[in-house]
């Protein structure tokens, strides 16, 4: 009884979000990430050259203005910055604050597979 009323609870859930628009999707989507964090890797590049690595990201945030409805140019976040490059948190090595412009900066975000 207990797993049929998990599974119209789940049901109901996806047909509810199903309705929803595809931007609404997406907000509830990083809701969810956001509340379950990730092991994110920023790796931040000038032209082809890997200038910067933060390690141990939770999330990525997109800066929003004060009244809460444009979205601001630039995204900030915490992590361990990687200053010799390896792809590991080293002795010595802190978590930081920073933030990415989207003018200026060409960068990747991803989840590390290795950790």
């Amino acid at each position: 009884m207990h797993k049929r009323l998990m599974l119209t609870a789940v049901a109901a859930g996806m047909l509810l979000i199903s309705g929803c628009t595809q931007e609404t999707q997406n907000k509830l989507g990083r809701a969810i990430q956001n509340w379950t964090g990730t092991n994110g890797v920023l790796e931040v590049y000038a032209g082809e050259k890997l200038v910067r690595r933060f390690l141990k990201i939770d999330k990525l945030t997109t800066a929003t203005s004060t009244d809460g409805d444009t979205d601001r140019p630039y995204r900030f976040g915490y992590g361990v910055m990687d200053e010799n490059l390896n792809g590991k948190v080293d002795k010595g090595e802190k978590r930081v604050y920073f933030e990415i412009s989207d003018y200026s900066t060409s960068y990747v975000f991803y989840e590390n597979p290795h950790q």
